[in-house]
């Protein structure tokens, strides 16, 4: 047998994956990829809705928030749940009500309930996204070698479509509640069909644990009150900050420090998203090769350097290839993060992965909007040094990938 890479947590490459198994993954690639098109699909709309319930672009920062805070509700649910009744009963469940809930803010006509409409969203969002994620790491458990980037490609791939295809029904003149409620019927029919290959609690071999010295007992921290658990939630925190910032502010960094125009600028965000799906699609190859702690910490290096150019760029060029090593840096980071929360305690994946992903989920909707503040202090350029320094935090503290090692028994002392 291939040993694969150290400090993955998935022991070593058995055989070759059954039939089950892989219809395991091609089902949770399909839940990804729907994700994302959900959310992509609700993205491209945003002006249609704010100018149809008359929201300004004020009052529209503080109702996304409420978005926010209905993901945060679900993650923090559905991860406990998902650890108890298992995958096929409460991904099809998150993905059912993610759909639906599309539907609600096209409904909108004011504030009230153009806000209520996104708390529901957010938080069959937020049940979809850790019941997914942690279905993810029972696969890769099972095939007994990274494969959670790949998901997260995919969910990446599923925005991009959605955008496309939200731009052309936009363009034909759609009305969004008739195109948010197409897509709801879409979505909902993919998650039942999707639901009978998903994997059941014990479908996938468990890794063995580290043989424990006679008298010894385990070294096992109580159930969520692991300190390795909360480093990842606080580097996905980070991290998944920089993600927020660079789809909020880094068209506006090339358009406002650099003079690009507008169509121009519009090419920083995509040199950074098409880097960040490319990296996502190598990932895991990476990853079986190096190990997730040395793509933690070059990736994160790699980000804030990329960053960095950015924005000591002298030109447009300079900046763009800054931009796009950001992406590429960025793109291997949260996976492994998600992928280590679900691996450290088999019993409580769920709740592991809904503590990682729930921080970081308020990273992202925290990132933009530090950064705006900071544009009062000091120019965009020199405010953007924050997610520079996350990303070098994240580099240093990329040790917290290892798997905790038991501890060591106590010598025993003959008496007499």
């Amino acid at each position: 047998m291939q040993r694969i890479a150290h400090g993955t947590g998935l022991g070593l490459q058995g055989p070759p994956p059954s039939a089950r198994l892989r219809n395991g993954r091609r089902a949770t690639f399909a839940y990804f990829a729907l994700n994302g098109f959900l959310m992509g699909m609700w993205i491209v709309h945003i002006p249609v809705v704010r100018q149809h319930t008359g929201a300004d672009h004020a009052l529209l920062g503080w109702l996304l928030l409420l978005l926010g805070a209905g993901a945060f509700a679900g993650m923090r649910l559905a991860g406990p749940l998902t650890d108890r009744f298992g995958a096929p009963l409460t991904v099809p469940a998150g993905a059912a009500l993610c759909a639906l809930a599309l539907v609600p803010p096209a409904w909108a006509s004011d504030a009230p309930s153009l806000g209520a409409a996104l708390l529901l969203l957010g938080f069959g969002n937020g049940c979809l996204d850790v019941g997914m994620n942690t279905h993810a790491v029972q696969v890769e458990r099972g095939y007994g070698r990274p494969v959670m980037s790949a998901f997260h490609a995919v969910f990446s791939v599923g925005g991009a479509l959605a955008a496309l295809a939200g731009a052309a029904a936009l363009g034909l003149g759609l009305p969004a509640a008739a195109t948010l409620g197409a897509t709801a019927l879409g979505g909902l029919l993919l998650a039942l069909l999707a639901a009978p290959a998903l994997l059941d609690p014990d479908a996938a071999p468990a890794p063995v644990p580290a043989p424990v010295p006679a008298g010894a007992a385990a070294a096992r921290p109580a159930r969520g009150s692991s300190p390795r658990v909360r480093t990842l939630a606080v580097l996905a925190f980070l991290l998944m900050l920089c993600e927020g910032v660079a789809n909020d502010w880094s068209a506006l960094h090339l358009e406002g420090s650099l003079g690009a125009p507008a169509a121009t600028a519009a090419l920083a965000y995509g040199a950074f998203a098409t880097a960040m799906t490319a990296g996502r699609f190598l990932a895991d190859r990476l990853t079986a090769r190096t190990g997730p702690v040395a793509v933690l910490r070059y990736g994160a290096a790699l980000a804030a350097a990329g960053l960095a150019l950015a924005v000591a760029a002298p030109g447009v060029p300079a900046a763009l290839a800054g931009w796009t090593l950001f992406g590429a840096g960025l793109s291997g980071c949260v996976p492994q993060l998600f992928s280590a929360a679900g691996h450290a305690d088999p019993e409580a994946a769920g709740a592991n992965v809904a503590r990682v992903a729930g921080l970081g989920y308020l990273g992202m909707l925290a990132g933009p909007a530090v950064i705006g503040p900071l544009t009062r202090l000091v120019p965009l350029g020199p405010a953007l040094l924050l997610p520079v320094a996350c990303c070098a935090f994240a580099a240093l503290a990329a040790g917290a990938l290892r798997p905790e090692a038991p501890a060591r028994p106590r010598p025993m002392v003959s008496e007499g």
